[in-house]
């Protein structure tokens, strides 16, 4: 039997699931939603997997190097336990490593990668073409194995609407993808947490790429323009979990059990049945993911 919703994109392998994971787990499949664990690092995609493993079906994971741990920068507490949390050093990118994960039967995507200069603030460029270069391994590890990408793209922190036209990480993020067609699987996967613009989509979705939205949509208006323009057919479920709850759990630790909170708010922005999207955006997911 197919699940009723699908969390494309959570952590439940993170620190902050640490004293309540399994419990976390069984709310979610006892009510009919699946979920894939998404890897940031050697560590989170190691364990993303052997938690998948625990599970004959409805657990998946993704293994990859988030952009922000490309370099020495702060890990969240929610993300790594111990000692581990306060400064590490860079991550260089093993892709004998990653590639050995991703050969498990559980795992469904390489990522999440991409671009993220949300956190730039020095050597921009020594930052930005590191990143370029990790992600470019990424598209190059997901064309071997013929998974999708589970991509992660942020822009710049503050930027005016004029700095974005000009320093987008999306731009960036086209050009790449742009650069390197012979290389992107069908379907080449998907744009987790999307922030862009709407020709931003329309040039991803020439590329057929998928989009997933969380609870973010939840807090108000700002994405509702977004969502109305990409097709129902294109537009996935994520929860980004511990991170970003939807209303009315905003603040608090999200969980997977909340997707059904951006299931309603999808299907109000685009004033569509709530089956209707649990149907589609289950079916995209199969088709994507190949369960």
């Amino acid at each position: 039997m197919k699940p009723i919703f699908i969390d494309v994109h959570t952590h439940i392998q993170f620190a902050a699931f640490e004293d309540d994971r399994e419990e976390v787990i069984k709310r979610a499949l006892d009510n009919n939603i699946w979920l894939i664990n998404v890897g940031s690092q050697k560590e989170t995609s190691k364990k993303a997997v052997d938690i998948a493993q625990k599970y004959s079906k409805g657990v998946y994971a993704t293994v990859g190097l988030h952009p922000i741990h490309t370099v020495k920068s702060y890990y969240d507490s929610q993300e790594i336990e111990g000692e581990k949390r306060f400064v590490a050093r860079g991550e260089e990118f093993d892709y004998d490593y990653y590639k050995n994960l991703a050969l498990n039967s559980k795992v469904v995507a390489i990522g999440e990668c991409g671009l993220d200069f949300y956190r730039i603030t020095n050597n921009e460029s020594r930052i930005k073409n590191l990143q370029e270069e990790i992600f470019i391994k990424h598209i190059k590890l997901a064309k071997e194995l013929n998974k999708p990408l589970m991509i992660h793209c942020r822009a710049e922190r503050d930027q005016s609407p004029a700095q974005r036209d000009d320093h987008n990480a999306f731009k960036d993020l086209i050009q790449i993808l742009n650069s390197n067609l012979q290389l992107l699987n069908s379907p080449p996967g998907i744009i987790h947490f999307f922030s862009g613009s709407i020709e931003e989509a329309k040039k991803l979705l020439e590329m057929d790429f998928y989009f997933s939205f969380g609870g973010v949509i939840t807090f108000g208006s700002n994405y509702d323009e977004i969502v109305k323009f990409i097709p129902l057919e294109k537009i996935l479920l994520e929860t980004d979990a511990p991170y970003v709850a939807p209303a009315p759990f905003r603040g608090k630790r999200n969980e997977p059990l909340y997707i059904k909170y951006v299931a309603q708010k999808l299907a109000e922005i685009k004033k569509l049945d709530l089956n209707k999207v649990a149907e589609a955006t289950t079916k995209n997911a199969f088709e994507v993911f190949k369960l």
